[in-house]
């Protein structure tokens, strides 16, 4: 296994690029937003289209974060079961963002149809796949949980898991049927167009140096402009950095990496993940893997990419593509790339006010697409 060329697929297929400028002025609005990820642009959204005024500001370009890196598996809930959840949240509360969290796909897919936003959008569902006995024990646990908060959601035996994964690995596997996957990069670049074409103010390149309440305003500087605002909202996850705020995001960095294969022959199509669902398992290690429209077969781990140690976790790729596809061979690298996950201590996701009408938003624990969207 080689690779050619160390570059984010997503951006290599993001159909059309957001064109912007930066914040070169000083404009009054009713709410600016900092970060342009899932979090910061659905809030714009849906901020214009409920007739308030909103500028944001993205340090690079839209979704040059998590959100353009992300894995791509719009999943209800959390990494956490529903009733650790209840558990850390108390009954009342824990129900409510249960609830909340699983509507968070289908909130997804309507924005995508709603906008025309052309992401490789595929609601197929997702597969949470057992390797072990003790991963099938984890998966009837977790089902019953589903079940109780109204999820579709089927237990796959091993031998349909082989028939949707075109590997016979796995024990068995949980279908979540309200769920799928989409071209992440794409996605929020769509939403970004969307809520700019209803009257958002977006500036890329325009990273805010300092936030200040002056009088009843927040002002936020950037290199060539201010923004002036009644509200605030700071939606900078795991790429905060060098913006001293008494609301920033506190989490542990969590690196994770992708690599993509070149086009999959339609033969090795029709067997590996036919219906294009996306899959994570219950290893003890975090990973993931699925295809995107092409056919490129795409495997996720934990770590970075881009220093002495990388070939580490393209040897660990090499051998978990065998010991998933072992009829594949050995196939070619086109793309590689990692982002940065924010874990909190409890695994849960944060929204907190730290002034008058400022909130932080973060934390999405490797679950950013649903939560993102939806917060």
């Amino acid at each position: 296994m080689q690779t050619r060329n160390e570059t984010n697929l997503w951006e290599h297929t993001l159909p059309i690029a957001l064109e912007s400028h930066r914040l070169q002025t000083e404009i009054d609005v009713d709410v600016a937003i900092i970060g342009g990820g899932f979090t910061g642009v659905s809030a714009a959204l849906r901020l214009v289209e409920r007739g308030a005024s909103v500028a944001l500001v993205e340090a690079l370009r839209i979704g040059a974060g998590g959100s353009g890196k992300n894995v791509g598996l719009v999943n209800s809930g959390l990494w956490l079961e529903p009733n650790e959840i209840i558990k850390k949240l108390g009954e009342k509360n824990g129900e409510r963002l249960n609830a909340f969290l699983a509507a968070s796909p289908s909130l997804v897919f309507d924005n995508i149809r709603k906008y025309g936003i052309d992401c490789e959008a595929e609601e197929r569902g997702t597969l949470h796949c057992a390797p072990s006995t003790r991963g099938m024990r984890e998966l009837e646990r977790r089902l019953d949980q589903y079940h109780a908060l109204g999820h579709e959601a089927d237990l796959l035996n091993a031998q349909d898991t082989a028939d949707k994964v075109g590997s016979s690995v796995f024990k068995g596997s949980i279908l979540q049927k309200n769920a799928g996957t989409i071209q992440p990069l794409s996605y929020v670049s769509g939403l970004a167009k969307a809520a700019r074409d209803s009257g958002a103010k977006i500036f890329e390149s325009s990273p805010a140096t300092s936030v200040v309440r002056n009088k009843d305003l927040w002002q936020v500087d950037t290199p060539e402009g201010k923004v002036r605002a009644s509200a605030l909202l700071l939606a900078t996850n795991a790429y905060h950095s060098n913006l001293a705020i008494s609301g920033a995001p506190n989490f542990i960095q969590v690196n994770y990496f992708q690599l993509a294969t070149d086009p999959l022959p339609l033969k090795d199509q029709q067997v590996v993940l036919p219906d294009r669902q996306g899959c994570w398992d219950t290893a003890l290690i975090m990973s993931s893997f699925r295809r995107d429209k092409a056919g490129r077969l795409i495997i996720g781990g934990v770590g970075a990419l881009g220093h002495s140690l990388s070939n580490v976790h393209y040897e660990w790729a090499k051998h978990k593509l065998k010991q998933l596809f072992p009829n594949l061979g050995n196939v070619e690298i086109q793309h590689a790339w990692h982002g940065r996950i924010a874990y909190t201590g409890d695994n849960l996701p944060r929204i907190q006010s730290f002034g008058p009408n400022a909130i932080s938003v973060y934390g999405y624990n490797g679950r950013g697409i649903g939560p993102g969207t939806s917060f």
